[in-house]
């Protein structure tokens, strides 16, 4: 008798609680306050303000235009929420920017274009579809005609100091056929006779008129919202540390005008292995470097002893 009472007044208590949940009076916020309370008490998501001054060597880039800065605002959300691939964008520029900058310098063009190499590889050495190579990106074809080597064994568009003076080479003669480095920049995509193709088709020389395909028509838009993020950061909430970023180890260069034959043997006697001559020396493409015509080869051996981190196991005798 006593259990019956208790469940019956345990019946009770729930019966109130839901009594007073489904008649107690609710204020309903509206839509928007519903939104934005859900979204603060989470993760936030902004639109951002359109940036003042915005420009690709000097060249300046007007937003008035819908159409223009509805393709700014893509590029610069895309790189500014995804935010693991932009920190990398900035931790590996600041290892190799210090190498292209003077070289850009050297050969009279503007320093912007560093962000070029960065959209077109990320700083790293990568493949396209096309066979392009390399930070630059350049084709095989291309690389011959500007004397770089190609082959099997040695591939220089992997050689940054070479690929980026190719690279200014290039720009410079397309500045000079167009007058504007914006469409120097956009040929490096779409190629000098696309380019000469649209302008007599559509009638304008100016890159922001021109109807485009889609990877042209945002390309210089890409490098501008790199340059953006990378030379404004913490406006953009990338917060890093000096010692977060990366940096290139300290080197010494050694001339070769041999073959070497076991680049794994040549790594030993340098005091490195050979991931670290492969890590330095990206251009050597093989286990071997062949030099028949006994040209000049400059190799990078580094000289921090920080970088050898792991000392190899001793190799266990199998017949015991």
């Amino acid at each position: 008798m006593k259990q019956n009472k208790v469940s019956f007044l345990s019946f009770l208590t729930v019966l109130s609680f839901f009594f007073l949940i489904f008649s107690y009076p609710t204020k309903k916020l509206p839509e928007d306050k519903l939104h934005e309370k859900k979204f603060n008490e989470k993760y936030s998501i902004f639109a951002i303000n359109k940036p003042e001054n915005l420009n690709f060597c000097s060249e300046a880039l007007s937003i008035k235009s819908d159409d223009i800065w509805e393709r700014m605002d893509k590029e610069l959300l895309k790189n500014i929420y995804w935010q693991s691939n932009t920190m990398l964008y900035i931790k590996r520029a600041y290892k190799f920017f210090p190498i292209i900058e003077p070289i850009l310098k050297a050969n009279n063009i503007p320093n912007d274009f560093k962000y070029l190499a960065l959209i077109e590889s990320g700083l790293e050495n990568v493949v396209s579809p096309s066979n392009a190579a390399g930070f630059w990106q350049i084709l095989p074809s291309t690389a011959r005609d500007y004397g770089l080597e190609v082959n099997k064994s040695i591939d220089e568009r992997y050689n940054l100091e070479k690929a980026t003076k190719v690279a200014c080479d290039y720009l410079n003669k397309a500045y000079l056929k167009f007058g504007s480095w914006t469409m120097a920049a956009a040929s490096y995509n779409k190629g000098q006779n696309g380019i000469s193709r649209l302008i007599e088709n559509q009638g304008t020389n100016n890159y922001y008129n021109l109807y485009l395909n889609s990877e042209t028509s945002r390309y210089v838009f890409r490098i501008i919202a790199v340059k953006e993020i990378l030379e404004n950061p913490k406006k953009y909430g990338f917060v890093y540390r000096q010692k977060d970023l990366y940096v290139m180890p300290k080197y010494k260069e050694i001339q070769v005008d041999t073959t070497i034959s076991n680049l794994a043997r040549f790594a030993k006697k340098q005091g490195i292995n050979y991931k670290i001559l492969k890590q330095l020396n990206p251009w050597l493409r093989t286990t071997s470097m062949p030099d028949k015509s006994r040209r000049k080869y400059i190799l990078k051996i580094p000289t921090d002893p920080s970088i050898l981190v792991f000392d190899d196991f001793e190799t266990p005798n199998l017949e015991e």
